[in-house]
């Protein structure tokens, strides 16, 4: 990767991704693109920025080919919950977004790199639920998850006939303090820090016994960067690998947080939608050929995200004025 436009880069991942990237290419060959341009934000402020619905072609290719790109990052789709409320925009927006990309890193040249994620809501309810593999039955019963198994294939379909160099990963929950979530199913394990600060309680989405895999977004986008710049005659699959860093229930998150805040209190307000989504994915996925392929290695267990979470949290609510009931300076050793 030496000059990179990335789509959906005001969202979790492309903000925090956006950041890496400008520190370890310069600002200069970064471009962030997203559909709205907000005012006072560090993604819009810090660097390259231009306004791109991706479903708009020319636009998109204008932006590729000006700025000589040779990594196209495609973020933006809508996620899983709000796509289960919006089916047909989330197939034309997730889909054809995708193809407009594919298209675009087709024409900036042969061996352009391109990466788009997958995520665990590609298998479905037929898929083993532990310990499930990379290859294996595939039959997502949600929207989200029907676009980005068929992502994973157009992916690949552009790899082998045009010789695009697509790379992509399978994500579980990430789990961020610096962007807002924006409406996945995963979603209630970021709510329940900003709750456990500001009320010391929280009433999950997401019901007791619910596993899922997750990850803090330090790995995440270390993962992006480790698979973008990995030797490509080592990987086989490409699109996409599993990768995970823990699988909890909501109750082992809510434990882990009262290590650091003894009073806090969990209930459940359970949402049919989300928790039927959440029912439908595996409760651990195995990531053996990522660490086999290119060297995937998380640094984050769950207390260790918890710890972090709290800190960085604590810190971004004294600098906007907002009330909590605790605070932490420092993480604990």
């Amino acid at each position: 990767m030496k000059k990179v436009m990335i789509t959906g880069a005001l969202g979790q991942i492309g903000s925090e991704l956006a950041e890496r990237l400008r520190r370890d290419l310069g600002v200069d060959n970064v471009i962030a693109t997203d559909i709205r341009k907000p005012e006072n934000n560090p993604t819009v402020e810090n660097g390259h920025f231009e306004i791109l619905d991706v479903q708009d072609y020319d636009k998109f290719l204008e932006i590729a080919k000006t700025n000589k790109v040779d990594t196209i990052i495609h973020l933006a789709a809508l996620l899983s919950a709000t796509a289960e409320q919006r089916p047909a925009f989330a197939w034309n927006l997730n889909m054809g977004g995708l193809m407009n990309a594919l298209e675009v890193a087709r024409e900036v040249g042969e061996g352009t790199k391109f990466f788009a994620p997958s995520s665990i809501a590609a298998y479905g309810p037929d898929a083993q639920p532990d310990n499930t593999p990379q290859d294996t039955v595939m039959h997502p019963t949600t929207m989200y998850g029907v676009t980005k198994v068929s992502g994973e294939m157009l992916e690949n379909y552009y790899h082998d006939k045009y010789g695009v160099d697509t790379r992509s990963v399978r994500f579980p929950g990430l789990i961020s303090y610096k962007v807002e979530p924006g409406g996945g199913t995963t979603d209630y394990a970021v709510d329940i820090y900003y709750e456990a600060l500001k009320n010391k309680s929280y009433k999950s989405f997401i019901d007791k016994g619910t596993y899922m895999d997750m990850m803090y977004m330090d790995d995440a986008i270390d993962a992006i960067v480790k698979l973008m710049n990995a030797d490509p005659s080592r990987l086989v699959h490409r699109n996409a690998f599993n990768i995970t860093a823990m699988a909890f229930e909501p109750e082992q998150i809510a434990a882990s947080i009262k290590r650091r805040i003894p009073d806090f209190e969990m209930g459940y307000d359970v949402d049919p939608v989300r928790q039927g989504i959440a029912n439908s994915w595996p409760n651990a996925i195995d990531a053996t050929d990522a660490k086999t392929e290119w060297d995937f290695s998380p640094n984050y267990d769950l207390d260790k995200m918890t710890d972090e979470m709290l800190v960085r949290l604590s810190k971004k609510f004294a600098e906007e004025g907002v009330e909590t009931k605790v605070s932490f300076d420092t993480v604990e050793s």
